[in-house]
């Protein structure tokens, strides 16, 4: 059962150091729940470590889908993220599809340049590319960012809506609503899907899209929101 390879970008967000321009929880750690069907079919979880002037964002994502408790699908990620002093500077991390794909994603500032391997292999981008994530509410405003779960990089359109209330755990929530597109690239295996966005401010609290395959909805969302 093949779904949601090319749709789990959402998941590996990035975190400012000094500049203090993203939120960071409190005990230096956030996690969401992965649904389906009204189902929990995995998690996320991202950890913010202090190494000196840098802040390290290392962040799991580990999905399983079972039809009648035997696994159908099974999608993983790890990623270890570098920002200091506002800038992203370097990406160690792996991606393990529910096929035969598996990227090895790195990417180091050099000499003026950001460079990256990945799935188009070896990259020299600008060096103030930013990555796609959700969780840095200011790559929103960036015409192209680099996707950490391919290690390529895409064109991205931002539309923002009206406020609406969104629920968590027991909480009705005032959010900011946002649909994001971005371009495909040659050897992805279907398109990108539209994803809608909600935050809080600059801290995002849920994410959904449709999967074009089955057109069945998947939700991103703060388990431990409180």
């Amino acid at each position: 059962m093949k779904i949601f390879s090319l749709f789990l970008i959402l998941i590996f967000f990035n975190i400012s150091s000094n500049a203090e321009v993203f939120p960071i929880p409190d005990d230096n750690e956030v996690s969401f729940d992965v649904l389906r069907k009204n189902k929990i079919i995995g998690n996320l979880t991202i950890k913010f470590i202090n190494d000196e002037e840098n802040l390290i964002l290392h962040s799991i994502l580990d999905i399983e889908v079972k039809v009648l408790f035997i696994p159908a699908y099974k999608f993983f990620q790890e990623t270890k993220e570098t920002w200091q002093n506002g800038n992203f500077i370097s990406i160690d991390g792996f991606t393990d599809f529910e096929d035969d794909r598996e990227y090895k994603i790195d990417g180091k500032d050099e000499n003026g340049v950001f460079m990256a391997t990945g799935m188009d292999g070896l990259l020299e981008l600008d060096e103030n590319i930013v990555p796609l994530n959700y969780w840095n509410k200011q790559m929103l405003k960036e015409k192209e960012v680099f996707d950490t779960q391919k290690g390529i990089v895409r064109e991205i359109s931002v539309q923002k809506l009206k406020e609406e209330k969104i629920k968590i755990n027991n909480s009705k929530i005032e959010a900011e609503k946002i649909i994001f597109n971005a371009s495909k690239n040659p050897k992805d295996k279907g398109p990108f899907p539209e994803y809608t966005l909600w935050y809080q401010g600059d801290e995002l609290l849920k994410m959904e899209f449709k999967n074009p395959k089955d057109k069945k909805t998947i939700t991103i969302i703060r388990s431990d929101w409180e």
